[in-house]
């Protein structure tokens, strides 16, 4: 268990370093000049940041999920989250910059996931339970509707606005910059560390809810404190670098067949896969096309679904 824990971290560290200086142009960390410098700290440093807070919270959020709604198959975009944040920030493009200048994009977005969460949090609470069949069907129904609305505004919007519509919605990490990263970490570390602390009432939530009584944990109040650090992380992820997919569907199943299935250990080792995985994407979407950049999101999609594929055939993820 010590060893895989150990090469856990050396890989990801590796990775998230490699990524810093590998891109269109290879910087040498021991012979940089005032141009590599400015290209470091200015562009690839908050870039490799907004990947590393985006894939913590997708990885983590999908742990979370797969173990509030005990399907396997959850991901952090099941909620619908992804779809009001998606619809919010289109509008926030085709609307323009306006007054929030460049915080419009990542502004409507956040407020869009938040809007959705509540919207869903709020049908799935009746009678003082938090229903996880409910969110589930909240969920999907919900994102249905801000999808279709999203391809309303795509199918009327002019052909500039649709292509950076289009790049958004895929994963785009280009527009990442040291103003967005202060609320991005606030929100996303304050999910992770609200997940981290009900990571025992995780546990017992996905043996049943009468065994999480017994234990002395109440299930409606457990999920909804867990939905809450979802949505926190979600909300932000999407809002930093749009809709990026197979991080939170994926990372949890790795990480159990290699440490297991204690949340204390999931959710934390599933972040750090999750940041991982996202700043290989974007290392490969922006030096393999060189100089064209593919998003971020195409390239997890890329690496994911086969993967997936072949977890799903090799390791009986779901069983019967």
């Amino acid at each position: 268990m010590k060893a895989r824990i150990v090469l856990i971290l050396f890989i990801s560290s590796s990775i998230c370093s490699m990524s810093l200086f590998i891109g269109t142009e290879i910087i040498n960390p021991f012979d940089m000049d005032a141009l590599n410098r400015d290209i470091l700290y200015t562009i690839r440093l908050p870039r490799i940041l907004t990947a590393l807070l985006i894939g913590i919270a997708l990885g983590a959020s999908g742990a979370i999920l797969q173990g509030i709604l005990r399907n396997p198959l959850a991901d952090p975009y099941i909620l619908g989250i992804s779809s009001g944040a998606s619809f919010m920030a289109i509008v926030g493009i085709v609307v323009g910059t306006g007054y929030t200048g460049l915080f419009s994009i990542p502004f409507f977005a956040f407020t869009g996931a938040v809007l959705t969460g509540a919207i869903v949090g709020s049908i799935s609470y009746k009678k003082g339970i938090f229903w996880h069949t409910r969110l589930l069907l909240a969920g999907i129904g919900v994102g249905f509707l801000f999808s279709a609305l999203v391809m309303l505004i795509l199918s009327t919007s002019a052909q500039g606005e649709l292509k950076r519509s289009l790049l958004w919605m895929f994963g785009e990490l280009s527009m990442s910059d040291w103003g967005n990263l202060p609320y991005g970490f606030i929100f996303i570390s304050s999910g992770l560390l609200i997940a981290l602390s009900r990571a025992k009432a995780l546990n017992s939530l996905m043996l049943g809810d009468e065994l999480a009584w017994n234990l002395g944990y109440n299930p409606s109040r457990e999920r909804l404190l867990l939905f809450i650090s979802v949505c926190l992380m979600v909300a932000s992820s999407v809002s930093l670098g749009g809709t990026i997919g197979f991080i939170g569907l994926l990372m949890p199943h790795i990480v159990r067949m290699t440490i297991g299935t204690d949340n204390r250990l999931l959710i934390p080792f599933s972040a750090l896969l999750g940041g991982t995985l996202l700043c290989l994407a974007d290392m490969i979407g922006r030096t393999v096309f060189s100089p064209m950049e593919l998003p971020a999101g195409i390239i997890t999609a890329l690496i994911g679904a086969p993967y997936f594929l072949y977890l799903l055939r090799r390791k009986d993820i779901i069983s019967g």
